[in-house]
């Protein structure tokens, strides 16, 4: 599909703020798609760029980019998956290796990495500004028509396997960290609606009892 984004604006240009019920719409029946259910095609290079573009449209307090990508597709994909199986094989650890099937079945993935910067703003802001990268970048991947896809799993967390996707283990006194592999492609069957919670069984109203 041909996509058309808006230029972006410029510096310190003001920005409208106005109803886009579409948008609501796209988010009330917003579903990921199981990664074992993606295949070709994925997004283009220039769909990829779009992604990206849209992606670091997020809060980040103090204007940091605590956040990096790593782009994984084609050989170069199968070569970094069959480096994550060698490690687990060699441990014994056959579950693990299993687990692999997720990251390998999808044409393409993309590695949001978690990069806080030292100085007066909290790492945890940092971490969650990361946290906001994945979502906008998995919502920005279904409302382009796409399947898409957040997981983590062991190889996000595996001291061995984040030194295989180039993670600094301590940059600026701060560790980098997966936040989430983003597995894109176009899925073969429809996901299906899952149980979602009753947001009234998640909401107290604040009162000052001083």
């Amino acid at each position: 599909m041909t996509i058309a984004l808006p230029p972006p604006p410029q510096f310190g240009a003001p920005i409208e703020v106005k109803p886009t019920p579409e948008v609501l719409a796209f988010l009330a029946t917003r579903r990921s798609t199981p990664a074992v259910t993606l295949t070709a095609p994925a997004p283009s290079p220039d769909e990829i760029e779009i992604l990206l573009r849209l992606a670091t449209h997020v809060p980040d307090h103090g204007k940091l980019t605590p956040w990096r990508f790593v782009i994984l597709e084609g050989e170069a994909k199968t070569r970094f998956a069959a480096r994550l199986e060698a490690l687990a094989q060699a441990r014994g650890d056959q579950a693990a290796a299993a687990k692999l099937a997720k990251l390998k079945i999808p044409p393409l993935a993309i590695a949001v990495i978690s990069a806080p910067r030292d100085g007066p703003i909290p790492e945890w802001e940092q971490r969650l500004s990361a946290g906001a990268v994945c979502t906008t970048l998995l919502y920005s991947a279904l409302a382009m028509g796409y399947g898409a896809n957040w997981i983590t799993d062991w190889y996000a967390y595996d001291a061995e396997a984040k030194a295989v996707l180039g993670l600094s283990l301590e940059k600026e006194g701060l560790e980098e960290r997966v936040a989430g592999f983003i597995l894109l492609g176009t899925p073969r069957e429809p996901p299906l609606e899952r149980e979602r919670p009753d947001p009234a069984l998640l909401v107290t109203q604040w009162r000052d009892a001083g």
